[in-house]
Formats: C-alpha cells, structure tokens, sequence
C-alpha cells in the first residue's frame, strides 16, 4: 500500500459514498470525519461504482438515469456520473413523488372461531392489485390478530430504518368485552388502518412478507410464522439498541431534537389520554345516576296526581339526556380514544427507529475509531525498535518482523476501510429513509389530529343539543300542563254569591228564600198585598 493512503481521513474532505470528491452534507456524515476520494480509490483499488441499495427503485428512475442494468448513464447534461449518494437521493425522491396507487386492501367481516384450546376472531383480508409480481389481479384470505402481528414484526426486521405502523393493542378497551361488536368494530378499523398505511408505503408496500400475508393459505403462513426471528435474537437486538444510546459520542443536533421532539409528543399524548380515561369514568358513574334519577319521579307522579305532568316530564327529559349522554360515552371511547392511542405507539415506533439509527451510527463510530487505531499502530511501527519483540527473540531479522507486521496492518486497515465506506452508506440510507418517514407522519399526524378534533367538537355540539331541546321540550310541557290547570280553575263556578240563582238551573228547582220575621206595620200592609195578590 503507498504511503498516501495514511492521510486518508485528511481534514476537510469526505470520502462520501461512491467516491465523490468534495464536502458532503454533515447530517450525511454524522461524525464529521472525512477523506479523500482519490486516496480512498487507491488504496479500495475502487472500480465501477456500485450503487447503493436503500430500497426498492421504481420503474421511471431506471428508465431516466440507468442504462437498463442498473449503473448510471450520461443524461446528456451537467449530470454526468451518479454517485451512491445522489442515486440514493434521486431514487428517495422519486418514490415519495409516486402518487400510482396499485395495491388496495380492506380488512372487513370479522369471524368467531371456538376451538378446544382457545376462541379467537379472523378478519377477512381482501387485495386487488395489478402489480406485475403477483400472480393474480385479487386475493381474499383470512388472518388473526397474530398474523398481523407477526406481519409487523418482520417489517421491522427486513427495514430497521423505516418507521412501521403501530398495530392497536390486544387488549385496549376496559368497557368491552374482546368479542363484542363495538370491540370488533373498533379493532377492524384500527387493522385496516394499519394496512393501508403499508401499502401506500413506497417501500414496506414492495417487501415480500406483506406479499406472503396477502396472499399466502393459512398453512403457508403458518410455516412462514415458524421461522420468523426467536426470542434471542430479539433481545440481543433490543440491547444493541439500548446500549446505542449511551456508546454514542457524536449524535447529530438534528437527531437529537427529534428525539427530544418524540418524547414531548409522547408524553402530551399520555396526558390527553390519561384524562380522556378519567373523562370517561366521571361520564359513565353520571350516566348511572341518570338512570336512577328517572324512576324516581315516574314513581312520584303516582303519589301526587295534580304534579303527575310535571313529574312525568321531568322523567322524560331525563330519559333523553342518558341516552344523549350513553351515545357521548361510545363516541369519546370509539371515536376519539383509538387515535390518541395510535399516535402513543407512534411515539413508541419512532423511539425504537431513532434508536436504531443509532445503533448504525454507533457502529460507524467504532469501526472509524478502530481504523484509527490502526493508523496509529501503523506510524508507530515505522518508529519502533524491532530488536527486543518476540519475532527478533526467536531469531527473525527485526526489519523482516517490522515488514511482516506492517503488512498486516496494511491488510487490516484496507479492510477496514471498506468496513467504514459500507457503515458510511448505511448510516446514510438510516438518515435519509428516517427524514422521509418522519416527514410522512407529519403529513398523516397533521391531517389525523384535525380530523378527530373536529369530530369530537361535532360530536360534543351534538350532544349538549340534545339535552337542550330535551330539557325545553320538558320545560313547555310542564308550562302547557299549568296553563290548561289554570284555565280549568278560572272556568269553575264558585259560591261567593248563594242569594244569585243558576240560569242554567230550571227555575222550578229554584229554592224560594225564607220569609223574613213580620213586624206590626209590616203584618198590615203584607196582609193587604196579600188579598191584593189573592184577588
């Protein structure tokens, strides 16, 4: 190897992927630690350039910038070579510009099954393609809860980059029970979100487990589901990833505000949730009391006639709001509850990608600190009396044993260097698959939170609406029920004046009132009419 490869990682100079000269972007190169291309191809004895692989291509980036085989061609313009980095990059754009939906599925009809050993529920899968790598245009199958979840698990394993879709808890709602309608209703629209939300992926959408799930019979998938990754290999992962976080020494501020930013959201969705929860509680004990508040005035009403309207109104108007009120109670725990949920794991699913990420820049890291190390051996070696080492004790000439070492740390540091380029492209293709995700879940997280707060306002003004009009509607009838009451008092004869005779009364039935007590003139003259009247 010539000497010149010892400045490889020369200040101000990066090696980039594919050997492109000049200063590359910092968040493309997190450790800021660069090289030169010319001395990195000497020393890689680099040829064509490879391109580097960070997901599926689509068809009009080959069509554009490759000759057909993959390895980039001449457009005609300024653009004259691609190196790894802009293929990477064009082939990103070109993915999330596709807006070609291809691929639909919808999650639907859910099904009890009882066996000896347990009882559990499919839901059928049905997708309508016309993707040339399927072998027919619809497939309709039938999955559980653990197909999906199994689903999941390998998207993760084959895209430890990409951000992967929450799947909704196995048991998330206290008041239902797992095979109730309102659970199943529930479940089957957090499931069809779920899909949906990978097949308009464009690269979870193309990987093959999603087509095993799709189209696979149900003893395909079981056998598929036995190889998935055992329980060893997820905890040696999981403490890979764990120890990322505190062996990482130079983590971009980029990544470090999306990390900070992930677990504010995190946190304030718990809260939201937490006292969606308490809200719900607090509703259901009133909602109880409604019920018995209702009955109490039914059975008043038989005890007190002349208040029966009024009691049997107010019970009404009870009736109405517990009902208002039960439909409130499904629509914050059916409507509103399953999103905020979503977007809690969301904040889970990104934590385990950022630390993932940096378990890919840890080991970047490592491999450039082991590289230095080298280096160091290296000078050092050209410096250092070779009379006392072992080779020169067992009778080696010490300029052979010095030749002898520096042509395995010759070896080792080109190795090495291959080991940095591949964990330079990794970290990478880590960055830019993250940005792009994370940018799509703004998207989604924008429109879904507008979308359920605007639902839960609706549904809230609907609410309060109904136990207006029923608590008017209530209010008129008890007032309809006084005016009719004082209108039949008014319309009662009364007996304040005994001496004034009925007209309605025949005048035969009328009493004659009682002579009064004669006196001495008034006999006299009483007699007289009297003859009068007898004459």
């Amino acid at each position: 190897m010539a000497d010149g490869t010892d400045s490889g990682f020369s200040e101000g100079q990066s090696s980039g992927p594919g050997g492109s000269s000049g200063p590359i972007s910092p968040d493309l190169d997190p450790l800021n630690i660069t090289t030169s291309t010319v001395d990195l191809e000497e020393s890689l004895d680099m040829g064509a350039e490879t391109p580097l692989d960070c997901g599926p291509t689509p068809r009009s980036f080959y069509t554009l910038f490759t000759d057909g085989e993959g390895d980039p061609k001449s457009t005609g313009d300024d653009i004259t070579t691609l190196t790894q980095s802009s293929l990477a990059g064009l082939r990103l754009d070109d993915a999330l510009a596709s807006d070609v939906h291809d691929l639909f599925v919808t999650v639907d009809d859910p099904e009890k099954h009882i066996t000896n050993m347990e009882s559990y529920i499919t839901y059928r899968v049905t997708t309508k393609t016309t993707r040339s790598d399927y072998d027919s245009h619809e497939y309709v199958v039938r999955r559980r809860y653990q197909d999906f979840l199994w689903l999941r698990e390998r998207l993760e394993a084959t895209n430890p980059t990409h951000l992967i879709p929450p799947l909704p808890e196995k048991h998330s709602f206290r008041r239902l029970d797992r095979f109730s309608p309102e659970f199943l209703k529930t479940r089957q629209a957090a499931l069809q979100k779920f899909l949906s939300r990978i097949v308009d992926h464009p690269t979870l959408s193309f990987n093959e487990n999603l087509t095993i799930f799709l189209t696979a019979k149900a003893w395909e998938l079981a056998s598929h589901r036995k190889q998935a990754q055992g329980i060893m290999g997820k905890m040696g992962s999981s403490m890979r990833s764990m120890a990322a976080g505190y062996m990482l020494k130079n983590r971009s501020p980029e990544y470090a505000t999306m990390q900070e930013y992930v677990n504010t959201f995190g946190a304030k969705m718990g809260t939201i949730d937490r006292i969606n929860q308490r809200l719900l509680k607090e509703m259901t004990d009133y909602q109880q009391d409604l019920r018995e508040f209702g009955p109490v005035f039914t059975l008043w009403s038989n005890s007190e006639t002349e208040l029966a309207p009024a009691m049997l109104g107010m019970a009404s108007g009870v009736e109405k709001c517990e009902k208002a009120l039960d439909q409130q109670i499904s629509d914050q725990e059916h409507v509103f509850a399953p999103p905020v949920k979503e977007y809690i794991l969301y904040a889970e699913a990104m934590k385990a990608v950022l630390k993932r990420r940096d378990s890919i820049q840890m080991e970047y890291e490592l491999t450039v600190e082991d590289l230095s190390r080298k280096r160091n051996d290296r000078e050092q070696l050209k410096m250092s009396d070779q009379s006392y080492s072992l080779g020169a004790f067992l009778g080696k000439d010490p300029e052979e044993v010095r030749q002898q070492k520096r042509t395995k740390l010759d070896s080792q540091i080109e190795e090495l260097l291959k080991q940095v380029e591949v964990s330079n492209d990794s970290v990478e293709c880590a960055n830019a698959d993250l940005k792009a995700d994370l940018e799509r879940w703004h998207r989604n997280k924008r429109r879904d939170v507008k979308e359920v707060f605007s639902e839960l306002c609706d549904r809230n003004i609907q609410y309060y609406q109904e136990c207006l009009s029923a608590w008017e509607e209530t209010l008129q009838e008890i007032n309809q029920k006084s005016e009719l009451e004082t209108a039949s008092t008014l319309a009662t004869p009364t007996s304040s004046c005994p001496d004034t005779p009925n007209l309605a009364t025949p005048t035969s039935s009328i009493t004659p009132p009682l002579p009064a007590t004669p006196t001495k003139g008034g006999t006299e003259g009483g007699a007289a009419e009297g003859q009068g009247g007898t004459q």
